[in-house]
Order: C-alpha cells, then structure tokens, then sequence
C-alpha cells in the first residue's frame, strides 16, 4: 500500500501564485496545466480586492510523467510569471519536506507531532529533534529519530545556535518546528529560515505576550484562553498567525487547570499549522497569511 501510494505522488504538484488582481489569471494558468495534459485535483483562490489587489492561487494537479516533464513546465511557466507579474512555486509530492523540531522541558506539542507522523498524517520525514533539555531523547529516539541535547541561555545563545544552523543544513532541513522551545532566538538564526519557523504561543495572542501567560490571564479573570501558532519573526511572538483556538473558562478554573486546558489547544494549534505549511496551503501576505482550507 506504501508503495502504491508513493507512485501515487511521483505524479502530483502544487503550484502557488501571488501576484497583483487583473482579468485573465485563472484561465492561463489552467491552459497552462491543460497544454501540459495535467489533470487539476484542487484549486483555491482569492482576491484581497478585485480592483486594485493581490490575487492568490493554490492549484493542486496530476501529470503523468511529472519528473521527466518538471524542468520544462517550471522554464514554460516563467513567461507567464514575467507577464502577470507573480510570485510562485512549484511543489512536488515525490520529494518530502524535512522538518526539525525543538522543544525544551514540556513535551505535549512534540508527542502530538510525533504521533501525528507516525500515523502518516505529517507529509514531512522528521530529521532531528533538538532540546536544551533531556527529558526528551527517550522519547525521540525510541521512534528512531536523531535526537540532540544542546543547553542553551542568553550567555552562549550565539555558539549555540552556530551548532543548531550546522545541524540543520547537514540534516537538509526545510521546515522547523518550535515545540514549546523555550528560547528566544536570535536575528541571524531567524534570517537563515524566513517563513520556515512556526512556533505555538501558550496564550491568544496579542494577549499576555511573554512569560506567566495563564498566571497573568488567572489574575485578569478572563473567560476564554488559546493558543497561537505563528511562523517566526523578529518581533517577539508577532509573526503572522497560521491558527488560533479557543475554549471558554471561568472562575472556578485555578491556574492549573487553565494550564491543562492550554496545553490541549496548543497540540491542536501547532499540528493544524504544520499540516497546512506542508501541504503548501499558506501563502504570507506581509505580516498575516492566507490559508486556503
């Protein structure tokens, strides 16, 4: 069955478009596909405003001897691109993104993703999971995955990350994962993956940004907690947004139960993000994102 559903793959593509509104895009984008007799699975789109926007498209499609045909569609499509002025990509599903995760001492996102993926519902090959903590290599290495064990503070955060970019690029690594990694990072290590990192914040952001969130939303008395999962920026915990969750809470709800209810929509906050950042269903747009469901 994994065999058949590998060639299944060898086949299919997904195309992302983002270029300035005007009539026409649509349709040459589809006789593109059709002069190259491939089939269109799905496509979405949208329009910021028809007038004076930006146009976005995600089209997933099946051509039958893709490998062969890739370098001649991406070389026909460039002309397109130059005369519709687009920002695009071509993603194949014969070759799969690698992801890295981090993650400190709670390791409730890290166990979602691992369960995730060995259930075959991440399109990803886990590389490495890299911790300034133990409490994980048990864990990690027990489905076979490398696991590093790298302590980290503000005081050798620089040598540190020197390892972390060398594991990364000898791992070939595409996407990282912040799973609960409770370092800052620093501007260089950001720039080596831009639009690469999606970390999950315990809090609903742009609320209680920082340390202590249940603690200081405890105090506040809110009435609905969440979490954020957002690619990494610069700006502390500000980056665009992929997912947000919620559920409602009230006075009787202590901080550690505030804590419990936390952790479970950051399992599904972080995983949800991931998933659609691997199946090529975000496309950011300045600082947010449009996510084609």
């Amino acid at each position: 069955m994994q065999i058949e559903h590998k060639n299944e793959l060898e086949n299919h593509a997904r195309l992302l478009v983002k270029c300035p509104d005007k009539p026409g895009i649509v349709s040459i984008v589809s006789t593109f596909l059709f002069k190259h007799n491939a089939n269109i699975i799905e496509s979405n789109q949208y329009s910021s405003d028809p007038e004076n926007g930006t146009f976005f498209i995600r089209i997933e499609f099946h051509c039958d001897n893709l490998k062969d045909k890739q370098t001649m569609m991406e070389n026909d499509f460039e002309q397109i691109a130059r005369d519709f002025d687009m920002d695009y990509k071509f993603f194949y599903l014969n070759s799969r993104q690698r992801s890295a995760i981090f993650c400190s001492k709670e390791l409730h996102c890290l166990l979602e993703l691992l369960w995730e993926w060995q259930n075959g519902d991440l399109e990803t090959e886990i590389a490495l999971v890299i911790s300034n903590h133990e409490n994980a290599r048990t864990i990690v290495e027990s489905y076979g995955i490398p696991f590093y064990y790298l302590p980290a503070n503000k005081e050798i955060r620089k040598e540190v990350e020197a390892e972390q970019i060398k594991l990364l690029e000898e791992y070939q690594v595409d996407l990282l994962i912040l799973a609960r990694y409770m370092q800052i990072l620093t501007p260089d290590f950001v720039d080596h993956f831009e639009n690469r990192i999606i970390n999950i914040h315990h809090s609903f952001l742009p609320a209680f940004i920082g340390a202590n969130p249940y603690e200081r939303a405890h105090r506040r008395g809110v009435k609905l907690i969440g979490a954020t999962s957002h690619y990494v920026t610069n700006e502390l915990d500000e980056g665009p947004i992929i997912e947000q969750d919620v559920e409602r809470v009230d006075h009787r709800n202590d901080v550690v139960t505030l804590k419990k209810i936390g952790r479970q929509i950051e399992r599904r906050v972080l995983t949800k993000a991931v998933k659609w950042h691997l199946e090529n269903r975000i496309i950011v747009e300045g600082n947010k994102t449009i996510v084609f469901h």
